[in-house]
């Protein structure tokens, strides 16, 4: 195998490590902890999740910079989309 490469024990690694994020996320569902570190931690572990699928399994950590330059700056934008229009779901008083 080439050193980019990932080979099938790094994937059976991130897979469980997935595992492991998704028992924590469901563990602090059950959980009675305050609503705003309980979101706040499963935010934390969903985001951590979601840069492992997309570095190991979408492949996207053998890829050039470039790729990366450009797909972070409409991450953002998504962000800021939802953080602007997040003002719009709350029910009228």
């Amino acid at each position: 195998m080439s050193a980019t490469a990932a080979t099938t024990t790094t994937f059976a690694k991130v897979w469980v490590t997935l595992l492991v994020l998704t028992g924590a996320e469901v563990f602090l569902a059950y959980e009675q902890v305050p609503a705003v570190l309980m979101l706040t931690a499963l935010l934390g572990l969903s985001i951590v999740k979601a840069a492992l699928i997309i570095a190991y399994f979408m492949h996207l950590k053998f890829e050039r910079l470039s790729l990366f330059l450009t797909l972070f700056p409409m991450l953002v934008v998504c962000i800021l989309l939802m953080l602007f229009f997040l003002g719009d779901a709350r029910p009228p008083v």
